[in-house]
């Protein structure tokens, strides 16, 4: 890969999450105290700098091949995540990530809340709303630098990539200072996870032993193809979805009393509070595994069984079969949810 095409892709993964952040600052400072929201954007992204700063150099100097089946693996599980929510978004079986309706939220949200002032800062919740929501996404952003500036070798142009994302984002946020829902957010998660799944498993099956036809070349045909499959799926998706409605719209079976066949039950579950150390373990659960155990999972077995296979010219082969059957299965799993 390229200079310029690892920060166009560093770059256009970071767009997406400096535009959630900052929608959330942007509803912060407007509905409370400027000055406060900015401050815990400030300390945010001095705690990711930090991080950045500790951790890149240190995972740096690991060996190649454990950093391409770690990060590979990674990136395939994060790409899945963002294919299946953009497949079923753009098929109109979910709906689409709203900016607009985010920022009502977190303005409604803000203005209820009462006013409290620590640590000298004049509204603490606008502090620990921004600073939570920058730094939340901001760990994404760092996760998506670290992985492809230690793949390619190559920090500054990462780190460059992202913060010129920010700094897009963030001018575009000051200008308009309300939601950037003119961001087609939806389309660039829909090629975001294109190039996450593309690359995670480009570098996953390289990282187990198995060698790519054409070498880096082979990304020229393994993004295209990817891209493609979604959007056939896309349209599977939408054809089943305008065959559901047409038979939701059909006259139903009732019963003689006239209402419909089957019992209806509800059940109340009484749900207790996770203790902090719990919280931190479920974070951390959600941010690797993400919201389907089973695609982590088919992840490590496609990684394990290519890995077992590598003395074959085409254990690739395994690993991409594995990413085609997973990217339906993911995405039928989470539009039944």
């Amino acid at each position: 890969m390229t200079a310029y095409a690892l920060f166009a892709a560093v770059f256009l993964a970071c767009l997406v999450e400096a535009v959630e952040a900052t929608t959330i600052v942007v509803a912060a400072g407007a509905s409370r105290n400027w000055r406060s929201a900015l401050t815990g954007t400030v300390a945010a992204v001095l705690v990711l700098a930090v991080v950045v700063a500790v951790v890149g150099p240190a995972i740096m100097m690991l060996p190649l091949a454990v950093l391409r089946v770690v990060i590979g693996g990674l990136l395939l599980v994060f790409g899945l995540q963002w294919l299946r929510k953009a497949v079923l978004r753009a098929a109109g079986v979910k709906a689409l990530h709203d900016e607009d309706a985010i920022y009502q939220r977190e303005v409604a949200a803000a203005a209820a809340a009462a006013s409290t002032s620590r640590a000298g800062i004049s509204d603490w919740y606008a502090f620990t709303l921004s600073f939570k929501g920058v730094l939340l996404e901001g760990l994404e952003v760092v996760f998506i630098v670290l992985t492809f500036a230690t793949n390619q070798g190559n920090l500054p142009v990462a780190v460059g990539a992202a913060a010129a994302a920010v700094v897009v984002v963030v001018t575009m946020g000051v200008i308009v200072r309300g939601p950037l829902a003119r961001v087609p957010e939806n389309t660039l998660k829909f090629v975001v996870g294109v190039m996450l799944t593309s690359f995670g498993l480009f570098w996953g099956a390289e990282g187990v032993g198995a060698r790519w036809p054409g070498s880096d070349a082979a990304l020229l045909v393994i993004a295209p193809a990817v891209l493609v499959f979604c959007l056939l799926l896309t349209g599977l998706f939408r054809r089943r979805r305008a065959a559901a409605a047409i038979r939701a719209a059909a006259p139903s079976r009732r019963s003689p009393d006239g209402a419909a066949d089957g019992p209806t039950m509800t059940a109340t579950a009484t749900r207790t509070q996770p203790g902090r150390l719990a919280r931190f373990g479920l974070f951390w659960y959600d941010f690797v595994i993400g919201d389907d155990w089973q695609i982590a999972a088919g992840v490590a077995a496609a990684l394990i069984v290519t890995a077992l296979a590598a003395g074959w010219s085409a254990a690739w082969l395994i690993a991409a079969v594995a990413v085609a059957l997973l990217i339906p299965y993911g995405t039928a799993r989470a539009a039944r949810s």
